[in-house]
């Protein structure tokens, strides 16, 4: 029989397959065409304390190979969050993990301690968000600034906490040591790239923010080369995404050390990615008479 468990934190999910924070919602868009009880665990849209707008339109952009986005993390506010998505998520036997965002250490912690006393398995912090007190440069672009904001999180959370750290930086293995530092239970990478589209006909920028993040399979093989580099630096487990089009996609993000993956633009292209991903994993498993999947977790040569 398969075991295709993961343990991250002391918390156990069936399989080690989630969804990327801002691609799926809460689930309930796609609950027509993922079975969500099949997978891992459901991870949601960034979570503010208070409601966020996001930035002005067109904020979305197609490119090779993946997408540019600049949506700036529009989402109802924490309070509404726990009022309408935890209920619904609540009904599926996954595990659940929220991604929280702010502006400054405060907003974080107010939204930590808000989710302290629900039903959420774990919490991932987005340190992409700019950090206005720093000149918006962005909480994980430093690693004072992400040990810090890391601690702060730790001492409040009641939940095991995940930092997702931005490939937007020098060298990630010593953001991920940072975080590790921190008191970080885990760690997820990589968020998107920074990048730019211009149209040539109008000769005006794409997007309306000039520069969006780069997601999609173009992404991969950099989100690869990162946790492979982040397994190396830490002990503490790791959960990669970037580009996972496919189940053999996701193998070599284990192979590479993530504990777990997950799948983000391509639930935009094809709805049920998850669940082929599920099921390819169980299928490369059988391919090689592979028991359990810890086998395969950072066996790279």
């Amino acid at each position: 029989m398969l075991n295709t468990k993961v343990r991250i934190a002391g918390v156990e999910f069936k399989n080690p397959v989630m969804t990327a924070s801002g691609t799926f919602g809460s689930g309930m868009e796609y609950g027509e065409f993922v079975e969500l009880n099949r997978l891992g665990a459901v991870v949601t849209k960034g979570v503010a304390n208070i409601p966020w707008e996001g930035n002005p339109t067109p904020r979305v952009v197609e490119v090779y190979g993946g997408m540019l986005n600049a949506i700036g993390l529009q989402n109802p506010g924490v309070d509404v969050f726990m009022e309408r998505d935890i209920p619904f998520l609540k009904q599926y036997d996954t595990r659940i993990i929220v991604n929280v965002c702010g502006k400054t250490v405060e907003d974080y912690l107010e939204v930590v301690e808000k989710l302290g006393d629900t039903p959420v398995d774990m919490l991932e912090i987005n340190v992409s968000c700019p950090n206005v007190k720093q000149g918006a440069i962005a909480f994980g672009q430093e690693t004072g600034c992400l040990q810090h904001i890391t601690t702060e999180i730790k001492k409040k959370a009641k939940q095991p906490i995940i930092m997702k750290l931005s490939p937007n930086v020098t060298d990630i293995g010593e953001m991920a040591k940072a975080a590790e530092a921190g008191g970080a239970d885990a760690i997820s990478l990589i968020n998107t790239l920074l990048g730019m589209k211009i149209d040539i006909h109008r000769r005006k920028f794409a997007l309306a923010n000039r520069t969006g993040g780069l997601s999609g399979p173009a992404v991969k093989p950099v989100a690869v080369r990162m946790v492979h580099q982040a397994a190396q630096a830490v002990k503490i487990p790791l959960i990669g995404m970037g580009g996972i089009a496919n189940a053999e996609d996701a193998i070599e993000f284990l192979l590479a050390g993530a504990t777990a993956v997950a799948v983000g633009a391509m639930n935009f292209v094809n709805p049920y990615t998850t669940i082929e991903v599920v099921e390819g994993i169980e299928a490369y498993m059988k391919q090689y008479g592979i028991e359990d999947i810890h086998s395969l977790i950072g066996c790279v040569e």
